[in-house]
């Protein structure tokens, strides 16, 4: 058999241990290793009970994706890499999904895998031997791993995107926690990743605004999990949300800039900065391991559909107001409301803005932002905000 067949039938077919796939709750990731043998980059992966992996490659840049049953990851710190190995990022993809991304400095296969059972100082393990390769041979590969995957059960947890029916006489309201799983975001110098920050508070806005007793508040996400930028602002749609509010927390090289700021939409970047975090956040998808060549043209309808100039209107309308309350307890940057092309905010038929936090970069602004002191001011900015503008809904008879 040509070895580049039999590199892609091993990369596709391969199953570890022969046994029934564990269930999600009793696979544990106890740890993994990079090693180099000449050309060859071998990944190891500690797991605590035989699973049945999915292994694909994505290309542009080059990537290396392992889906397993839901798993809980008990490896502590970052391990370093070597080899075609450039980087690697882990967390919940989507329910029953735990997703491991490598990142490869140039296109590279997978030459071998194999299984290797428990001894004295090991568990379970995945072995991966991964050699460089041609970009069209990558490119092959890359089609063939379109194939059957296997499945893996929805670990049962509720699912909080679900639409539910609207409550009279509440106004909706849907709190995007942003990045999530194994896209992290932002690693600022208090060693706490952004998907971590945020999630803090994007629940501590939810509280804020549910102990009014006037909103019907939703999150895209209220744990550890990945969605698409699409499916963020789909699930506000499912929703039917007068309002949405997508959380942020924000990094740069220079630690002395800090503050929150408030996006947007627009095609046009107001400034510089605006088009760097819009570059960046917009990458989402693919540091989590998305296929974009199966993306729909969703983007490309909306923002035909963006010439309703009434939901951008009704968005810049609360970002000021936003601004305004935020500016009373919580550090702003200089040029607070920006404007910048976030797909993340490209719902034609929901008002919504990004909310950047503060500085992850900046020690004392990502103290803040990661304090309960911090997540309470905030929020309590958000509801005043909130609380504001459907008073002038009100008034303008909406």
């Amino acid at each position: 058999m040509p070895r580049l067949l039999n590199v892609m039938l091993v990369c596709l077919m391969m199953l570890i241990g022969a046994g029934v796939p564990a269930v999600a709750k009793d696979i544990t990731i106890d740890g993994i290793r990079f090693g180099q043998n000449g050309t060859t980059t071998r990944f190891v992966l500690d797991v605590s009970s035989e699973a049945t992996p999915s292994i694909f490659l994505l290309a542009d840049p080059y990537r290396v994706v392992i889906d397993l049953p839901e798993a809980n990851w008990r490896t502590n710190g970052d391990v370093k890499t070597s080899g075609v190995v450039d980087g690697y990022r882990h967390g919940l993809f989507s329910p029953g999904v735990y997703r491991i991304v490598l990142d490869l400095k140039a296109p590279a296969t997978i030459a071998n895998s194999f299984t290797l059972p428990p001894n004295g100082q090991y568990s379970h393990r995945l072995v991966l031997d991964i050699e460089p390769t041609s970009r069209s041979s990558f490119l092959s590969a890359v089609q063939s791993s379109k194939s059957e995957r296997p499945s893996f059960a929805s670990a049962s947890v509720p699912d909080v995107t679900a639409p539910r029916k609207r409550i009279s006489g509440k106004r909706v309201v849907v709190i995007d926690a942003g990045h999530g799983g194994p896209d992290p975001g932002n690693l600022g110098v208090i060693g706490v990743h952004e998907k971590i920050v945020v999630l803090e508070i994007a629940r501590a806005i939810r509280d804020e605004l549910n102990k009014t007793g006037r909103y019907q508040v939703h999150m895209t996400r209220d744990r550890d999990i990945f969605h698409p930028v699409r499916e963020r602002f789909r699930i506000a749609r499912r929703h039917h949300a007068d309002l949405f509010i997508s959380v942020h927390a924000d990094s740069i090289k220079n630690p002395n800039v800090s503050g929150a700021s408030v996006y947007n939409l627009s095609e046009t970047a107001s400034d510089r900065e605006a088009a760097r975090l819009a570059a960046r956040e917009n990458k989402s998808d693919v540091i989590a391991g998305v296929n974009l060549a199966e993306a729909d043209d969703d983007v490309s309808s909306i923002l035909i559909d963006l010439a309703q100039r009434e939901t951008m209107n009704f968005s810049a309308q609360y970002a000021n107001i936003l601004v305004q309350e935020l500016g009373r307890d919580v550090p702003l940057l200089q040029r607070t409301h920006r404007f910048a092309n976030l797909g993340v905010l490209k719902a034609p038929d929901v008002p919504s803005v990004l909310l950047e936090a503060g500085y992850l970069t900046n020690k004392s602004n990502a103290r803040f932002i990661n304090s309960s002191d911090g997540r309470k001011k905030i929020a309590q900015a958000v509801r005043r905000a909130t609380d504001r503008y459907f008073q002038q809904m009100v008034a303008l008879g909406r």
